[in-house]
């Protein structure tokens, strides 16, 4: 009895020296426990032990912030930035398919995922240096990049501030440019833009409490979707970040003024000058900024899922195999 308990205590202070010395420590420690995933997919771990390779490591920003970040794999670096509230669970189908040609990273941001819950720092403009001091902290000289929803924001403000210098190529996952839809707009600036609200307090209300709302107010065609559980892979990954990740909606929503109040077409316009792709899809209201946003870029793919591939906001998720594979085409082409 007494060994076991000593087992226990020694165990949990291997992680905890682990997160505080930036020693990563396997996932299943981390977590606790291991996980069966609902749904046996041929190809994919059956249970989170079957991931070895997955682990969850930690640092601290200059403003003291301890961000939690999950990585497996060896060889080129990739990087993930998150949308908003999700994490690097979410990314669990994800990590394992392309580990086993990269070494890829999820940053969960501040007040998302495993990472320090704070009420400052709370601008896109904060994460985006957040993503500059992981890469510091990671030591890498150059990466790929990859935003999805909330985290392509997130790089476009790394791009506006520091540059493409260290990105070898920028993946932008269904984001609109501007989610606040100007009054003076015309229907194209709108569409080119995508503009989907004309209250950012409102849309932040639908989005954190489930205040009722219609969709000449908020766009809910994204949460429409999540909600919309059409894929075995998404189930598998939104179950298992349910089981082990508890966001707090009071401090997600810090973050959604400013983020739905930022305007990107300039930096996207001027700024972007990497190899870059960009996924979307048929079900996905924010298809026609992502074809403006590919018209403005030099050098850059439209990537267009169907509607029979899960071409919705989640596509990475729901569909990881065509997702990883088309990344991989061109990351390595």
């Amino acid at each position: 009895m007494q060994n076991t308990i000593f087992r226990a205590i020694f165990a949990l202070l291997l992680i905890l020296f682990s997160f505080s010395h930036g020693i990563a420590a396997p996932a299943v420690e981390v977590l606790g426990k291991d996980y069966d995933f609902p749904n046996k997919l041929e190809g994919l771990p059956a249970k989170l032990s079957d991931f070895k390779a997955l682990q969850i490591n930690s640092f601290t920003t200059s403003d003291g912030v301890r961000l939690c970040y999950w990585e497996a794999g060896e060889g080129k670096p990739i990087i993930f930035i998150p949308g908003w509230s999700a994490n690097g669970a979410e990314y669990v189908n994800v990590l394992f398919l392309l580990s086993k040609h990269y070494h890829v990273y999820v940053l969960d941001p501040r007040n998302q995922g495993l990472s320090q819950q704070v009420d400052f720092g709370t601008r896109i403009s904060r994460l985006s240096m957040d993503l500059k001091e992981f890469t510091e902290h990671l030591g890498l000289k150059s990466a790929y990049y990859c935003g999805w929803s909330m985290g392509a924001a997130v790089l476009w403000g790394y791009i506006d501030l520091f540059g493409t210098k260290g990105i070898r190529k920028a993946v932008f996952v269904d984001e609109p440019i501007s989610i606040y839809s100007h009054a003076d707009w015309s229907e194209q600036e709108r569409l080119d833009a995508g503009g989907m609200t004309t209250s950012p307090e409102r849309m932040i209300a639908a989005f954190t409490t489930g205040t009722p709302t219609n969709s000449l107010i908020v766009d809910m065609k994204a949460m429409e979707r999540f909600m919309t559980k059409d894929s075995p892979y998404f189930v598998n990954s939104e179950s298992f970040a349910s089981a082990f990740i508890k966001n707090d909606p009071n401090y997600l929503a810090l973050v959604l003024f400013d983020h739905a109040t930022n305007d990107w077409r300039d930096v996207i316009r001027h700024k972007i000058n990497v190899p870059t792709a960009i996924f979307s899809g048929e079900y996905s209201n924010n298809l026609p900024s992502q074809r403006w946003m590919k018209s403005v870029i030099s050098d850059a793919t439209l990537h267009v899922y169907t509607k029979e591939d899960h071409g919705d906001h989640f596509l990475m998720f729901k569909n990881p195999i065509k997702f990883t594979t088309d990344l991989r085409a061109f990351l390595d082409r």
